[in-house]
């Protein structure tokens, strides 16, 4: 993949990322839709686009092969652990929202991002210089500052939830990295992680307030579409796509930048404050990833 198609495609996948953020912030603050179904749709959303996607790229018209295509996808592509990593993922993201301003929630969300993927890029032997260290450690100082308990910090169980999303998703990332099809991986870990929700829903419909659907939902329903169609649906598998092109540090750091995109979507769209402790973080991480990918040009 040539240098400036991977540099497109890997800022449509932050924009879809930052979008995530947005929509489900706005569904929980906005609209009457509750986490746990905002999850479910947007799962369940993403999993049959991904699978029209693939047959009408197929030209499949047939029952019969349609269902062939269903099953190869599912059984012959993703895996169940990353399935169980998605899932873990995108419940504890909305979940986490109810709480989180869209910013501070990306914020702790890809700073967990970052540190598990370099972690594990650290482990497999991926040496950072000192410029690209001095970049990590400013990125995780903001999310540090971030957490710091004072008065605009944010809820501890919504950010603990949104760092356990954080470390999911980073080991979702991690395992897209040797994906040879990425739409069909996706799409057969989207399948995979709605069949594990499907009894959790199931369960969340006995505890009373857990997930009830209300005439006023409509909207929400609508972001939890445009959430999984879109910006999950479409955006995971372009993600997939570009992963195996880069290291994994490069792959965590780079996502920092959806703080940003996400932060600015917050004040312009949603009508988000940025107040200093936001605009700190702000800095230090988006500095962070700034550092880290200059001197990783001019390493490579």
């Amino acid at each position: 993949m040539s240098p400036a198609r991977l540099t497109l495609l890997t800022t449509i996948a932050m924009l879809a990322f930052a979008a995530n953020s947005l929509l489900n912030r706005m569904a929980l603050t906005e609209t009457d839709i509750d986490a746990a179904s905002f999850t479910l749709i947007r799962l369940f959303s993403a999993a049959l686009f991904l699978l029209l996607f693939l047959l009408w790229r197929r030209q499949i018209a047939s029952t019969k092969s349609a269902l062939t295509v269903w099953f190869k996808t599912l059984w012959q592509n993703g895996s169940w652990w990353s399935a169980a990593a998605l899932l873990l993922y995108a419940g504890g993201f909305s979940f986490a929202y109810r709480e989180l301003t869209a910013a501070t929630g990306a914020l702790l969300l890809f700073g967990a991002v970052q540190a598990t993927m370099i972690a594990w890029g650290l482990w497999q032997g991926e040496r950072p210089n000192r410029i690209q260290l001095l970049g990590l450690i400013s990125g995780l100082a903001g999310v540090v500052w971030l957490l710091l308990p004072g008065v605009s910090a944010p809820d501890p169980l919504a950010a603990v939830l949104m760092l356990a999303a954080g470390i999911s998703w980073g080991m979702y990332s991690l395992r897209g990295k040797g994906s040879k099809a990425p739409v069909a991986s996706t799409g057969a870990n989207f399948i995979r992680g709605s069949l594990l929700a499907l009894p959790l829903g199931a369960l969340l419909m006995l505890i009373p307030g857990a997930m009830e659907f209300h005439p006023d939902s409509a909207a929400g329903v609508g972001y939890a579409l445009v959430s999984g169609v879109l910006a999950s649906g479409a955006g995971y598998a372009l993600w997939y796509s570009v992963l195996p092109f880069m290291q994994a540090t490069t792959a965590a750091t780079v996502q920092l930048t959806v703080p940003a995109i996400t932060a600015a979507a917050g004040v312009l769209i949603a009508g988000e404050s940025l107040d200093a402790r936001l605009l700190v973080a702000f800095l230090l991480i988006i500095g962070g990833v700034a550092v880290f990918i200059r001197s990783a040009s001019k390493k490579d």
